[in-house]
């Protein structure tokens, strides 16, 4: 993989100052702690940042100790913040430091235990604690991510915190993409017309215009002085795929060109790339772009066709989602399933990675494309996309299904209502182009728009 989509939680557990008393607080957050330890230890790429070094009990209550956290956890490069609720909890430090903050912020408190005693003592009253920190939040305008009220061994909890890894992800790759532009678009498609000042003024979102000269003089050095690193990538495709329709100075030119989008991409520090694909290559170096677009997604730098950036965006958004278990792949939206019309085809010329194939063994490289079918299973689809200045993000999820067979790269997905997949589709403002993704992470994206202003979720 050449992303990483490491998340680092800044970890602080709260209890009210003086009511319920400190020390219930105490022994609940001894419970506590192991166990959201050992959930996020589970999850690949997390550090933890915690607060057990503020006091005795590594808790915050005190509102003079909220710049000293503040500070740590930006020191640490906290990506969002947990705050865990041990009793009732502090509602004027959670929403202090939430604000003090602004990152992804998640709300959540053990069930309480059963009142004790002949007069019913409870020791914590966590739950009524979060109703006022849910408040709190609200008022000093900080968006946060609710976990229900649950026992400690619930596994509601673990899949919870998993999600919200997985939204810190999107927000945190959203709000720092860097999409590299290699020349123009086709003169034909005005579907892909984007608004960069837009992007970059709304959300932060930089565009790095590439031209063509950059990358054919970055290929003509790779051809002369990458040798074995051409070698190294053309065996990668030859011992992956059937590769006998493709002479070998084609598959040396794809290696090349495969080496010199990833330095370019590399020098620029780029998040994706979108690039045009019709002319450029085959017309200066004799292949297209299309297989090597897919090998640089598989190794995770997402690349569109048809230089769409809005398709490169919404690439980068689904794979920091999956965060690197499984690859993103661009697709048209194409035809209707010929007997089924819930079923529709995902379709592109040969820019899908080659691990998602159904069958490996079926593999083919022709005409600098990848010819295969995807392997079914829960397939999330997503566009993000604009018209007027409005931001909205198609989302759906469907199931890979059997279909006629075609060229290229393809899977039929089958949906609940495709008539009702068209209508928004066409209606807008999307196009045929969408990103999709092995996987359930339509709630993920959901989710991360919250954190995202401007930006708004439109789901089937």
């Amino acid at each position: 993989m050449l992303r990483d989509y490491k998340v680092v939680i800044g970890l602080a557990p709260t209890r009210r100052d003086f009511f319920p008393k400190p020390e219930d607080a105490l022994e609940n957050k001894k419970k506590m702690m192991p166990v959201l330890r050992e959930i996020f230890a589970g999850i690949h790429d997390v550090e933890v940042v915690d607060i057990d070094w503020l006091n005795e009990e590594g808790m915050l209550s005190d509102m003079a100790d909220v710049p000293k956290v503040e500070k740590h956890f930006k020191e640490a490069g906290v990506d969002a913040v947990f705050m865990p609720h041990c009793n009732f909890g502090q509602e004027e430090v959670v929403a202090k430091l939430g604000k003090l903050m602004d990152k992804p912020f998640l709300l959540w408190g053990p069930r309480d235990e059963a009142p004790q005693g002949e007069m019913g003592r409870r020791l914590t009253d966590t739950q009524c604690g979060i109703f006022a920190t849910g408040k709190a939040l609200l008022r000093y305008g900080v968006t946060f991510t609710y976990i229900e009220n649950c026992w400690l061994d619930d596994p509601l909890l673990k899949q919870s915190i998993e999600e919200f890894v997985r939204v810190v992800a999107v927000v945190k790759e959203f709000k720092n993409l860097r999409i590299g532009q290699i020349s123009l678009r086709p003169r034909q498609f005005q579907s892909v017309i984007i608004n960069e000042d837009e992007l970059l003024e709304k959300f932060g979102v930089e565009i790095i215009p590439i031209n063509a000269v950059e990358i054919l003089s970055t290929f003509d050095s790779v051809m002369e002085n990458q040798k074995d690193d051409i070698a190294r990538v053309m065996k990668e495709t030859s011992d992956a795929m059937d590769v006998s329709a493709t002479p070998e100075e084609e598959q040396r030119k794809l290696a090349a060109l495969e080496l010199s989008i990833l330095s370019v991409a590399r020098k620029y520090n780029c998040t994706a790339m979108a690039s045009e694909c019709w002319s450029v290559y085959r017309s200066n170096l004799g292949v297209g772009g299309c297989y090597v677009f897919g090998s640089l997604s598989e190794k995770g730098l997402p690349v569109s066709c048809e230089t769409d950036v809005h398709g490169a965006v919404t690439s980068a958004m689904l794979a920091a989602a999956a965060r690197g278990e499984s690859p993103v792949f661009l697709a048209d939206v194409t035809v209707r399933h010929p007997t089924n019309d819930n079923a529709e085809l995902l379709w592109h010329c040969g820019p899908f990675p080659k691990s998602l194939a159904k069958d490996p063994s079926k593999r083919k490289l022709m005409r600098s494309q990848g010819h295969w079918e995807l392997k079914g299973g829960d397939i999330t689809v997503l566009r993000f996309d604009a018209i007027g200045g409005k931001y909205t993000v198609f989302g759906g999820e469907a199931v890979g299904t059997d279909g006629p067979v075609t060229n290229g790269n393809y899977i039929w997905i089958e949906t609940t209502d495709w008539v009702k997949w068209e209508k928004k589709l066409v209606c807008g403002p999307y196009i045929h182009h969408v990103a999709g993704i092995h996987g359930k992470y339509l709630s993920v994206i959901e989710e991360a728009c919250r954190y995202i202003n401007g930006l708004t979720p439109d789901f089937v």
